[in-house]
Parts: structure tokens; C-alpha cells; sequence
């Protein structure tokens, strides 16, 4: 037998071997990489904002599709961070996820071809998923909370958030962390599974609560027109986080103390606080020009001078 005839017989014998399941493990390889390349692209194309003519920037269409809480009127770089953010997670997540469901797909058709039975593989991928889901629970909870939060916009970068231990800005939104600074400058890093409520500040809109005390024996009516008309004219001259009119309340508490009167202001997102320093100058002020009695030793005055003093 020659050399020819003898590896012709070899080869036509061990065809399937050879040729067959080298081709279809290819073939199915080759079939893995272009529908991840294409689902990825997808995916690309719905996360990432894309440039239009004259330069502009459109967002993530994504995202786009979910109603954001984020006000019109809050800086647009800001909200081009927060948006980025969330389809950036969002898409790497869903890559991810795309990504292993290929793989695995693979390594059990690959398996198939070979003549390996794959039914005690998915028994045992089964079992190995369950204990997983119980070890890293906290993980996976963790994971699962993060998504539901970036979904549903419960807050973004830059937002002020109450986390329950935690109070301060969010400087990153992950999957399963979320860090925040707080006034101290404390960077905080919270796990997402943790986080039990969240109180948002810098969501559509906020309300300055402005409190000032006043002796319990100065004329209460005058005190709150003197107030409501001091905040009325420090809003005029400056309204750049004023969404509303001033609304004087009136009487918030009574002690033998004090008599405290309270008035709100509605205002840009993360623009309470500095709105209520400075209302609660221009009436302190306006409360010493108009001979309104504090609830303090009349020492205090003296740190009040009058306007144009």
C-alpha cells in the first residue's frame, strides 16, 4: 500500500474528525463574534451620545427613553455627565450580559460537536449558579440595585442625596457602589444593596425654609411684614435660584424663649442653602433697622450694624 493510498484511507476514515467538526467549531466561533459584534454595535449606537451637524451632541437614544428627573433649567453639562453616565453603565452591562450568554452558547455547542454529553454540564452549571446566588448574594443584590437605580433615575452626578448614614454629593453612580463627598470632604462609599431610601435634593426643584427668631414681647405682625418685605426686595435684586414668590408662613414656634417665624422660597436644585444664608441676613438686618427685638442680649445689635451705617 503506498504512502498515498494509505493517507487517503487514513483522512476519508477520520473525515469527521478532520474536517467536519473543525469546520462546524469554526463555524459556530464565527457565528458567536458576529452576532456579539453586532449586538454590540446595538448597543453602542443606543448608549452613546452622538455628534449631529454644527457640533452639537445628541444624547444616548437609551436613555433618552427613560423619563429623567433632571430639570431643563440645571447646568447642561451637568446633565450631559449624569446621562453619560447612566447609558455607560447601562451599556457595559448589557455587553456583559451579552458577552457571557455567547460564551457559554459556545463552550456547549462546541461540546456537542465533540460527542460530549452536555446534559451533566447544565445540571452542573445549575447547581453552581445556586450556590453562587447564595454566597455572593450580597453581590448580586448589590448588582441588582444598582441597575433599578440607574433605570430609574433615583440620582445622578452631582446631586445632593441623603443615603441614611451618608449626606453629600454623588461624584460616581456604579453597579455596585456609589460614592458621595459630604461637607467635610469625607468621600463616602456606599454599597448599593445597603441603601434603604434615598432622599434627593436636586431633583426638579427645592424650597429655601427660612427660620428667624424673634423676642416673645416684639410685635409679631409688624416682625413678619418687616421679614416677608426684607426677603421680598433681597429676591428682586438677585433671583438667579428663585423659582417662586416669597411665602411667609408666620408662626413656626413658640417658647418662652423665642417666637420663631417662617417663611419658604422655592428655588433651583441645590440652590436652598444659599438662598436661605442670605435671606436670613437681609432679615436680621432689617429686623435691628426696624427696632425688632431678638431673643438675645441686646449686646447682639451690636453685631447687626444697619445697611449704609
Amino acid at each position: 500500500m503506498t504512502i498515498q493510498n494509505l493517507a487517503f484511507e487514513w483522512t476519508d476514515t477520520n473525515r469527521e474528525w478532520l474536517i467536519e467538526n473543525p469546520i462546524r467549531i469554526a463555524a459556530y466561533i464565527l457565528l458567536a463574534l458576529v452576532v456579539r459584534y453586532a449586538i454590540h454595535r446595538v448597543i453602542d449606537r443606543a448608549t452613546r451620545p452622538r455628534s449631529r451637524e454644527g457640533g452639537r451632541t445628541r444624547g444616548a437614544s437609551l436613555i433618552r427613553g427613560f423619563r429623567s428627573k433632571t430639570p431643563t433649567t440645571e447646568r447642561s453639562a451637568q446633565i450631559a455627565a449624569r446621562r453619560a453616565q447612566r447609558a455607560a453603565t447601562i451599556g457595559s452591562v448589557l455587553k456583559s450580559t451579552v458577552s457571557i450568554v455567547l460564551l457559554v452558547w459556545v463552550v456547549l455547542s462546541v461540546l456537542s460537536v465533540l460527542g460530549v454529553n452536555i446534559a451533566p454540564f447544565i445540571a452542573s452549571a445549575g447547581i453552581v449558579g445556586l450556590a453562587i446566588g447564595f454566597g455572593a448574594q450580597n453581590l448580586v443584590r448589590d448588582f441588582v440595585t444598582g441597575v433599578f437605580m440607574l433605570l430609574e433615575d433615583q440620582y445622578g452626578v452631582g446631586d445632593i442625596v441623603d443615603l441614611g448614614e451618608a449626606i453629600g454629593e454623588v461624584e460616581t453612580v456604579g453597579l455596585r457602589v456609589t460614592t458621595l463627598r459630604d461637607i467635610d470632604g469625607t468621600l463616602w462609599y456606599v454599597r448599593n444593596g445597603e441603601i434603604a431610601r434615598v432622599g434627593n435634593m436636586s431633583q426638579e426643584f427645592a424650597v429655601a425654609r427660612v427660620d428667624v427668631p424673634v423676642a416673645p414681647g416684639a410685635d409679631i405682625d409688624k416682625a413678619q411684614r418687616v421679614a416677608a418685605e426684607a426677603a421680598r426686595l433681597a429676591v428682586e435684586q438677585d433671583d438667579t435660584d428663585i423659582l417662586g414668590a416669597i411665602e411667609m408662613l408666620g408662626v413656626q414656634e413658640v417658647s418662652s424663649e423665642k417666637v420663631v417665624l417662617r417663611l419658604t422660597v422655592k428655588t433651583m436644585p441645590n440652590g436652598q442653602w444659599a438662598v436661605q444664608r442670605r435671606l436670613r441676613r437681609v432679615i436680621l438686618q432689617a429686623f435691628v433697622e426696624n427696632s425688632i427685638d431678638l431673643p438675645y442680649s441686646r449686646a447682639w445689635a451690636g453685631f447687626m450694624e444697619p445697611v449704609g451705617s
